[in-house]
């Protein structure tokens, strides 16, 4: 029966997997525990996370107990789901079915909390660890450390280093790789480029991701040249830079002018086995619309077409603004158009981008329009859509009409007064 239920678990059949469970049931047998971990594990993996619940409480009614390790891979799968409420609940019931916690229980909350920037919990379920002398291990200590870095608060992360290492635990590439993240978010980039240089002297050996954090941390900080030589440094360590390394670079060039050097890259790709995908297209779209080179970008996008790529709605927005800005309205409305009558779901930066053009070219009432007809396509306009038209009507001397729309942004909140 193990056998069987980890065939049809690692062969997808989930379904078939839970209808034999049931058919074994009914005829009077019982599944053991290894059989239920493994129907537990598979639901899990991919994402049925409310399935492996139910199998969990069916477990109850048999001679089988549920163990930590059940525990453990629902409260993972809750957490992925951002369910951090039901993770807990969870952990709660295992405490009170006498079922201790351990190492992965808490490492896995932990990580829970931080995908939902549920920071000082986080923080508190880790102390709570120390006080019960359940040592965290280095997967619990990178969690918050990455967790804390995202949301820019670098000097939280360091006293949870400073921790780890008073724990005796090594800190490794993970987590002085978040520690740059962190640094580059708040601007600190000389302090982001020190770890990484220090890397060798603590003995880590930097990973592709460290080196993708820096170059795109140095791009996003108009360093380029240091990001170009960086990327160099790879190809000498005979390290394969991934698709999301070679974006970063090319979104840095892209944003310097460089649209030369970026032709190249995108061969190199091609060449690599990892051709360029909508993400790089973009950027380089965005470049040669601020460059004025409108007719490039729409032939690089008849281009990407032809490749099989799918422009995404952002694709769309960059043209369109591309070609407002460039004095071509009239091909801005044929593409926006053309999306319209193909049932595209069109967002707000979409028709905030329209109402832009419309209102450089002195179509003002037309830009209103669209901006009620944005209402009722549920696309809600955002603060740039209003600053856009008030701007617009105040220049044109329509005072009452601005004034009217500014009282609409502070009464839905978008304005303090």
């Amino acid at each position: 029966m193990n056998t069987l239920i980890r065939g049809l678990c690692n062969s997808g059949k989930l379904d078939k997997a839970l209808h034999f469970h049931d058919d074994v049931i009914a005829n009077g047998f019982q599944l053991d525990h290894f059989s239920y971990a493994t129907l537990i594990g598979g639901l899990c993996k991919i994402g049925e996370t409310k399935a492996a619940l139910q199998v969990l409480k069916k477990i109850e009614g048999s001679l089988v107990k549920p163990d930590v390790v059940m525990y453990n891979t629902i409260i993972d799968s809750l957490g992925k789901d951002k369910l951090v409420n039901d993770a807990f609940g969870l952990y709660s019931e295992m405490i009170v079915k006498g079922i201790s916690p351990d190492i992965i229980t808490y490492t896995t909350l932990v990580n829970s909390l931080c995908i939902v920037g549920q920071l000082k919990e986080a923080i508190g379920l880790l102390n709570e660890m120390l006080l019960k002398n359940i040592s965290p291990n280095v997967r619990t200590f990178n969690s918050l450390i990455d967790g804390l870095c995202k949301e820019g608060e670098v000097e939280n992360a360091r006293d949870v280093l400073a921790v780890m290492i008073k724990q005796g635990v090594k800190p490794n590439v993970v987590t002085y790789t978040s520690l740059m993240d962190g640094y580059f978010l708040v601007k600190e980039v000389n302090k982001a480029k020190h770890v990484f240089n220090s890397f060798a002297r603590r003995g880590v050996e930097p990973n592709i991701h460290s080196y993708t954090v820096m170059i795109d941390g140095l791009c996003k900080s108009r360093m380029v040249d240091e990001a170009v030589n960086l990327f160099k440094e790879l190809h000498l360590k005979n390290m394969a830079p991934e698709t999301i390394t070679y974006n970063s670079l090319i979104d840095g060039l892209c944003k310097s002018g460089r649209i030369s050097d970026v032709w190249d890259l995108i061969d190199e790709m091609h060449d690599r086995g990892q051709p360029a995908n909508v993400v790089t297209y973009n950027s380089l779209l965005d470049a040669l619309c601020k460059n004025h080179k409108v007719d490039e970008a729409i032939a690089l996008l008849t281009k990407i077409k032809d490749q099989g790529i799918r422009p995404s709605m952002y694709t769309y927005t960059i043209l369109v603004d591309g070609l407002c800005k460039n004095g071509r309205l009239k091909d801005a409305q044929e593409i926006y158009r053309d999306l319209t009558i193909k049932g595209y779901d069109l967002d707000a930066r979409m028709y905030t981008v329209m109402i832009n053009g419309l209102c450089k070219e002195g179509h003002l009432e037309e830009a209103l329009s669209l901006m009620s007809l944005m209402e009722d396509n549920n696309s809600t306009p955002d603060v740039v859509t209003y600053e856009t038209l008030i701007r617009a009507l105040f220049e044109n001397d329509k005072n009452d009409k601005a004034v009217k729309l500014l009282r609409e942004m502070i009464a839905r909140g978008l304005l303090q007064e």
